[in-house]
């Protein structure tokens, strides 16, 4: 672990370097490569003149609600396909289906049906994690040994206790890496409705702050709220899901 992430500083020591010495070499106008320093004071800038810090919360709570339904949805929906043939039959279809559509494509759908508003972002993030991990968790179930099935049914599992007592704990690493895979697509989802059509009645996200900076031709200020954007994402994959993983799939010995 520790040599990990001594990779990973020398790696992000060596980025911040070269990008210094490019800009350095003016390869490109000053006005679309800044230097490390006008990022930087677009940064605290933006925290403490421009509101960032007010976008950053407001995007963060509407992608903690629409991953919370999203997560729920799929466990219930991935719950009865392995359950219930006739559901399975059906779900993965619609599942295969779904999973191809981006959900930039539903948004004028999501528009029509629930306006610009707050409710069509949540749409979106729900439509970007749903069918991922749901897939994961399909295929997690799947892979579950006939053994540990048989072995819950006779001591009186079936249904929801078959699968809340066997094939989510068997399954779930396939779980953990579906709601990785659908909270990177689902954040990826909301910036980008954020930058389409940006406020709604009860604030802007982040993906708005972005849109107005590219708008003033601020491009050190893009990169400021691209960082906060990396900085969340980073907090999210080892705060959060290298925490659980390490606490679960790792403690029981499902993976190295």
């Amino acid at each position: 672990m520790k040599e990990e992430i001594r990779t990973q500083v020398i790696f992000i020591v060596c980025f911040l370097a070269a990008w210094q010495a490019v800009y350095a070499m003016q390869a490109f106008p000053a006005l679309m490569f800044p230097s490390l320093v006008d990022i930087g004071q677009s940064f605290i800038e933006g925290f403490r003149d421009d509101s960032l810090m007010m976008y950053t919360l407001y995007s963060m709570s509407l992608i903690v609600r629409g991953l919370a339904i999203g997560i729920v949805l799929a466990f219930i929906f991935s719950s009865l396909a392995i359950v219930s043939k006739i559901f399975y039959a059906i779900y993965n279809l619609v599942v295969s289906i779904m999973d191809l559509l981006p959900g930039v494509a539903l948004l004028p759908l999501a528009i029509m049906w629930f306006g610009i508003g707050e409710a069509t972002i949540i749409f979106i993030v729900i439509h970007s994690i749903l069918w991922p991990m749901s897939r994961s968790i399909i295929d997690g179930f799947k892979s579950v040994s006939n053994i540990y099935i048989e072995s819950g049914r006779n001591i009186g599992l079936h249904g929801l206790r078959l699968v809340m007592g066997v094939y989510l704990p068997a399954a779930f690493s396939s779980v953990l890496s579906g709601m990785r895979v659908g909270w990177a697509r689902a954040w990826r989802g909301l910036i980008s409705v954020e930058m389409i059509f940006g406020t709604t009645g009860s604030g802007a996200g982040i993906g708005w702050f972005i849109f107005m900076k590219r708008t003033n031709i601020d491009i050190a200020g893009v990169f400021a709220a691209l960082i906060v954007i990396i900085i969340i994402g980073i907090i999210i994959e080892y705060g959060l899901f290298r925490t659980l993983e390490r606490n679960t799939v790792k403690k029981w010995g499902m993976v190295r």
